[in-house]
């Protein structure tokens, strides 16, 4: 199975609404699995940049 997201371990907290829910579910898929962390823009939002058609940093 492969599994992908953009939010990190730490953000699945917010993601579930739950600490210890997402805790438990990373645990339960990370315990037998190898990860991959993919750093940088993905190529749908690179292309868009070049386009302008979205802000090369967002206002918080």
């Amino acid at each position: 199975m492969i599994l992908t997201s953009n939010k990190s371990y730490l953000e699945w907290g917010k993601v579930f609404g739950d600490d210890v829910l997402a805790t438990a579910i990373l645990d339960r898929l990370l315990h037998p699995a190898i990860t991959f962390n993919i750093k940088g823009d993905s190529y749908r939002l690179r292309e868009k940049k070049k386009a302008g058609l979205y802000p090369a940093q967002l206002s918080n």
